[in-house]
């Protein structure tokens, strides 16, 4: 494999059982928009960016920021739709990586009326799969803070181990001292 990230070649979309997993296009931000405003009170506690709610123009803002990432391979937003409907159900990716240990994060979040399915440790399931084979990715991450139950069930659900919490890691939405719970699968142990 490469060791420059950019030269990289691997596909820019992937299905699961019951979703279409890709990267960000162009007019995606109505889409994303609309997800975040219909989950923004779910939203708020864990992600710094529904603090203030984007207008339409700055999530199509952010999705082509997102589009130009990928491309470039710093950050790999993935986008998820419901095969069978179209429906724009949530964000996924892998960020905060180092390409020389192979070392990826996964992050998530579903729009509130698609919660309770699995979707989401269908999408963590497949992205994993994706970063294993795709990127030889020898380390996957969830991190979230420990309060945020949702997030940890995806991470046990998914075959994620627990390593352990960061106490008094980040701040949370209320500028409080938060704890962080790190989950993994590291190559030669969970694949």
């Amino acid at each position: 494999m490469s060791e420059n990230p950019i030269l990289l070649t691997f596909p820019e979309e992937f299905e699961s059982d019951r979703l279409i997993i890709r990267a960000p296009k162009w007019e995606d931000g109505h889409a994303v928009n609309e997800a975040i405003r219909e989950s923004v009170n779910e939203m708020r506690p864990w992600l710094p960016f529904v603090k203030n709610l984007p207008t339409v123009e700055e999530s199509e803002a952010y999705v082509r920021k997102a589009r130009l990432n990928f491309l470039e391979r710093s950050d790999l937003v993935l986008h998820l739709f419901d095969k069978h409907t179209g429906e724009f159900v949530g964000s996924s990716g892998l960020h905060r990586f180092d390409w020389t240990v192979r070392k990826f994060e996964v992050g998530y979040w579903l729009r509130t009326a698609r919660t309770g399915q699995g979707l989401m440790t269908e999408a963590v399931n497949a992205i994993t799969s994706f970063a294993i084979n795709y990127l030889e990715a020898n380390r996957i991450e969830i991190c979230c803070n420990r309060l945020n139950t949702s997030s940890i069930r995806v991470a046990e659900r998914a075959g994620f181990s627990l390593e352990g919490t960061l106490r008094s890691y980040s701040l949370n939405d209320s500028s409080e001292l938060a704890d962080i719970k790190i989950f993994s699968k590291v190559r030669g142990y969970e694949f």
